[in-house]
């Protein structure tokens, strides 16, 4: 039997960090500060499906290596890995600066921030938790 208390807790912040990430977007910020900000809710929505199944949550920021610890849990197809690839490098590459930075484009963006909100749907439905029960967490 899963963990769904704790499940929900990783959801409710991985929510907070996408609808950052979605105000921030329709306002015209810097994709690299929303790029983070989804890298951070696709993180806590892997990391859910973890905390379900009472898994140790490892201290792991690479969405690629996350998911393929949850891959029989989860299924996602080969672009939607590719976006998970793509997000992983916003936090890497935005934590320092360096010479070969560049904002990411605002499609790319957009396509992560869709993807972010399919993935998160798929969670709840999956680990069958409300999603108002995560948007309406306080």
């Amino acid at each position: 039997m899963g963990n769904k208390a704790y499940a929900k807790e990783w959801l409710v912040f991985g929510y907070r960090h996408m609808a950052a990430a979605k105000l921030l977007f329709e306002n015209g910020y810097y994709e690299d500060i929303i790029g983070i900000e989804l890298q951070q809710a696709l993180e806590k929505f892997i990391k859910a499906v973890m905390a379900d199944q009472n898994s140790k949550i490892p201290k792991e920021h690479d969405l690629v290596k996350l998911y393929f610890l949850i891959e029989n849990e989860l299924s996602i197809d080969e672009e939607e890995l590719i976006l998970l690839r793509i997000a992983t490098d916003y936090f890497k590459e935005n934590r320092y600066p360096n010479y070969n930075y560049n904002l990411p484009e605002q499609e790319e963006i957009k396509q992560v921030l869709l993807f972010c909100e399919d993935l998160f749907l798929k969670v709840c439905d999956n680990l069958g938790i409300l999603q108002d029960e995560v948007i309406d967490a306080r």
